[in-house]
């Protein structure tokens, strides 16, 4: 089966940092991009940031660029999302997402759309208090 599973969310205050890990099985991983996306109560789902897992090309939303940082380690089939500088916007259930390289639209639409991803994991939840 395809499975993607994210952990590492939690419970931070202002200016704190999380390391969200995105853990993939039934897929070879260097065939896929990873998206990161977020949504909070209220909200639609935004993308946050994605990687290549065949080239490392990434991309990121305006508001994560300097405090997050994504990477994978195609070894142990796992994307992790480094967040500094966290502040309560950023509170928000954290999904991750694989994009079939070759064979979907990604990135061509941004390597930020929900629309270029396949394959959905069912999130983990950050908050952070002020």
């Amino acid at each position: 089966e395809v499975q993607l599973v994210e952990s590492g969310g939690g419970s931070v205050q202002t200016g704190g940092s999380l390391r969200l890990s995105c853990a993939a099985s039934g897929i070879n991983l260097d065939h896929y991009a990873i998206g990161w996306f977020r949504q909070a109560p209220g909200k639609e789902r935004e993308g946050v940031s994605s990687i290549s897992t065949s080239d490392w090309s990434t991309y990121y939303a305006d508001f994560a660029k300097g405090r997050f940082t994504v990477d994978s380690d195609n070894a142990k089939k796992t994307v992790y999302l480094q967040m500094n500088s966290l502040a309560p916007d950023d509170t928000a259930v954290y999904y991750c997402a694989a994009a079939q390289l070759g064979f979907g639209v990604w990135p061509r639409l941004g390597g930020l759309s929900e629309y270029e991803y396949e394959i959905w994991g069912q999130g983990t939840r950050v908050t952070v208090s002020s």
